[in-house]
């Protein structure tokens, strides 16, 4: 693509409003799957005077907050094939419209079947979403450009930090209405944001309604795409993409994250009320937090990647590596330090726990992104195997969780956890630091499977 086509090229336009849908879709979404520990905390618990209306152990609150993985887990493999077989705009239609239904039934369905009809309700909402970042990934590769994928992409999924920041705000939800609120609140969310997509959204640049002919041909050309690419039914060469060892790497540091985010967006209520002692509404300001700067630090992690390929400080790879490095080892030592503090150490603890997520705020450049720049053809598929693996390991944290901490207010408990989880994201990113990539692999080529032996004597980088 020429630099005139990119002068051209508007600076604001559909691709940015479809950026912003999948930001509202990947939030609401994220809001319904993570409230549950602001809803479980305030049906277990007696606080302002009001009796707690179930009293679970930690063994049957840990398999609510787990449940969802189960059914996650199943359709997290799948969820790839659905995209590529019914398109991301009808997928996540269905999936966004069915678990607010879903959600606004837990109050009903929990006054007679108790935590089993929550684990329940859980799977099912864990078995709509197993297609939701496969299917946001498909869209960042079907309308972003090379040059702004990095920008957009991480725009696009900084509403999972909006939706977990508003799941730890719910703590206000469930002080003003009760935890039955936060179901509602979820619900009506999820319609707007549904209709909203209905009305906006499209599978790829031709086939919207609203794009003009300059930021169609901008998108199109600048990946290299012919008239008529969108109705070609790509193979997928699965023997070349299970023995990439740039994937199998990008496979193993995203099970660490994936484990880190599990404990951590399950446990921390858990934790700030156990350990910290704090109450439900100054948890949820306080829990919060680091949700909110890992939010804003995004931004700074947009800015210096532009700004490092505008000057070529380094190669795309090392800026990824860089990027993720600082989003895990930073965090593996902070987590450390916090499971060193009590309740006479509020303040410290909750700054490392901000700290945590500011340093966190450089994964999707890191090892979010990638999955799209190393194969845009097959991006849902590579994010069904890289979720559905990841999400094995991110099931058993809030049961491992579950089963060292029997008593919430123990500090040591919470360090063994505290320190496995460090432990974890070490690894994962020394793995990824040695044989990750970030470059377009050579089985995304539309001609690949015609020489796959021919491509893959010349590929040093499979297995």
């Amino acid at each position: 693509m020429s630099n005139d086509n990119v002068k051209q090229a508007p600076s604001i336009g559909i691709r940015h409003l479809q950026m912003l849908l999948i930001f509202l879709i990947i939030k609401v979404n994220v809001f319904m799957r993570l409230s549950v520990s602001v809803t479980l905390l305030a049906m277990t618990t007696s606080y302002k005077h009001k009796t707690a209306e179930f009293d679970w152990t930690e063994a049957e609150k840990s398999y609510v907050l787990s449940s969802f993985y189960w059914g996650y887990l199943v359709s997290s493999f799948l969820g790839g094939f659905q995209v590529r077989r019914f398109g991301v705009r009808l997928t996540l239609l269905v999936m966004t419209l069915s678990c607010g239904l879903f959600t606004i039934s837990i109050p009903c369905c929990i006054s007679w079947g108790g935590w089993q009809a929550f684990c329940a309700i859980r799977i099912l909402l864990g078995l709509l979403q197993g297609a939701l970042y496969p299917a946001a990934h498909q869209h960042l590769s079907k309308w972003c450009p090379p040059k702004e994928l990095n920008r957009l992409g991480t725009f696009a999924y900084m509403g999972c930090y909006c939706g977990t920041l508003l799941s730890m705000m719910s703590g206000y939800i469930a002080s003003a209405w009760g935890w039955r609120g936060i179901s509602y609140v979820s619900a009506a969310l999820s319609g707007v944001v549904a209709l909203l997509w209905w009305l906006f959204s499209a599978n790829n640049a031709p086939s919207s309604r609203l794009i003009g002919k300059q930021e169609l041909e901008y998108i199109e050309r600048s990946m290299l795409r012919e008239q008529g690419f969108h109705t070609h039914r790509i193979p997928i060469p699965w023997r070349a993409i299970l023995t990439s060892a740039p994937f199998i790497s990008l496979t193993i540091v995203s099970t660490a994250e994936s484990w880190f985010n599990a404990m951590l967006l399950t446990q921390t209520n858990s934790y700030l009320h156990g350990v910290l002692e704090l109450s439900l509404k100054g948890n949820a300001l306080l829990s919060s937090l680091p949700s909110l700067v890992k939010w804003l630090m995004s931004y700074v992690c947009i800015c210096f990647a532009d700004l490092s390929n505008a000057r070529n400080w380094m190669a795309h790879t090392t800026l990824a590596k860089l990027l993720n490095t600082i989003a895990t080892w930073g965090p593996a030592l902070a987590l450390i330090g916090i499971g060193l503090l009590d309740k006479q150490h509020t303040e410290l603890a909750v700054a490392l726990l901000t700290l945590n997520s500011a340093l966190s705020a450089g994964t999707n450049i890191g090892s979010n992104m990638p999955v799209a720049s190393m194969s845009p053809n097959h991006s849902s598929i590579l994010l069904s195997i890289l979720n559905g693996t990841s999400n094995v390991f991110a099931l058993f944290a809030p049961l491992l969780a579950g089963a060292i901490v029997t008593h919430t207010t123990s500090r040591a408990q919470w360090q063994i956890v505290f320190a496995l989880t460090s432990l974890i994201l070490f690894v994962g990113n020394l793995v990824y630091i040695i044989w990750g990539s970030v470059e377009m692999q050579p089985w995304d080529a539309l001609d690949f499977l015609k020489q796959p032996n021919k491509v893959l004597q010349r590929n040093p980088q499979q297995i």
